[in-house]
């Protein structure tokens, strides 16, 4: 099931974006970026790998060359390492640290 509000959606059945899923979630989400921008919230996403990053660079891709933009919200910290160690991070995760719960008391943390 998708749900959407606006341009932000979650894909809460899926849990992992892996080898077997890509082309799924590849279905699921090309059509969407293609006519809109778009948030795909991570929260109930536990584990990536090769394939659910090039995964997510295609959706990227294919929303920039539509003229939209594609990025990710509250991935948990697992797969907040992944997308930094690989670089995506930069690429991919808002830069809206509202839409970041875990960030946001980080940064409260170190302020105070």
């Amino acid at each position: 099931m998708i749900t959407a509000n606006s341009s932000k959606i979650a894909l809460p059945e899926l849990t992992e974006l892996v080898r077997g899923s890509e082309q799924q979630f590849l279905e699921r989400l090309q059509p969407l970026v293609r006519r809109q921008n778009l948030t795909l919230d991570l929260a109930h996403i536990e584990r990536i790998d090769a394939a659910g990053l090039a995964a997510l660079i295609t959706i990227y891709c294919d929303a920039c060359q539509a003229g939209y933009r594609f990025d990710l919200a509250n991935p948990s910290p697992h797969v907040r390492e992944i997308l930094a160690i690989v670089g995506l991070n930069a690429l991919l995760l808002s830069q809206d640290v509202e839409e970041i719960p875990h960030f946001r008391t980080q940064l409260q943390e170190a302020a105070a």
